[in-house]
Parts: C-alpha cells; sequence; structure tokens
C-alpha cells in the first residue's frame, strides 16, 4: 500500500496491455500479409516445416517485446488515462480478432 502523497502509477501495467495488443495485431496482419504474398511468405519461413506461421509468430513477438519495452520505459512511474490505453487496445485486439477469419482476410485481399 502506498503511504498517502505518493500516487499509486499504472504505467508499467498500461504498457504491458498495449504492447500485448500490439502484437497480437501484428500477428494478423503478418499473417493475412503472407497469405497475399508469396514474397513475403516466403521471407518469413524461418522454419520450412511450419512454412510462414514460423516466422508471423517470431516477428509478432518481437513487435510484442519492442512495443513493451520502449512503453515501459516510457510510461513507468507514471499514471496515464487508463480509459484510453483501454480502448486503443481493444481496437488493435478486435482488428487482430478479425484478421485471423480467413473470409476477411481474403476480403482484403481480393480474393
Amino acid at each position: 500500500m502506498k503511504a498517502a502523497g505518493n500516487p499509486v502509477t499504472n504505467g508499467a501495467a498500461g504498457a504491458a496491455i498495449l504492447a500485448a495488443s500490439l502484437g497480437c495485431f501484428a500477428l494478423g496482419v503478418l499473417a493475412v500479409a503472407g497469405d497475399g504474398w508469396k514474397a513475403l511468405a516466403r521471407l518469413l519461413t524461418f522454419y520450412r516445416p511450419t512454412g510462414p506461421l514460423s516466422g508471423v509468430s517470431t516477428v509478432g513477438i518481437v513487435v510484442w517485446l519492442v512495443a513493451w519495452s520502449g512503453a515501459h520505459r516510457a510510461w513507468r512511474g507514471k499514471t496515464v488515462a487508463w480509459g484510453k490505453v483501454s480502448v486503443v487496445a481493444f481496437v488493435f485486439l478486435g482488428l487482430a480478432l478479425l484478421l485471423t477469419f480467413p473470409p476477411v482476410g481474403d476480403w482484403l485481399l481480393g480474393k
């Protein structure tokens, strides 16, 4: 429990939540893009038996870690607008969820 006069900060938690949603969104975007462009699919094939999914998941994790690191450094020890962080995170999560459905990806790629 914080003593009186020392505000409770939520920046680190906000950074973690926002970074996770960005990582999920990156995963969705890369999955659709990898399906649409064969050159990108070859570039994302880090492990041949798995195919482009190996690169999609790896790059998604890297995006999450970079976003988390940057946001944590910027927001640690600070109080952020929790409502705004939540709205942005839910928008990215919603878009990521939509991108996981093949009909949405096919529609975006014009298939």
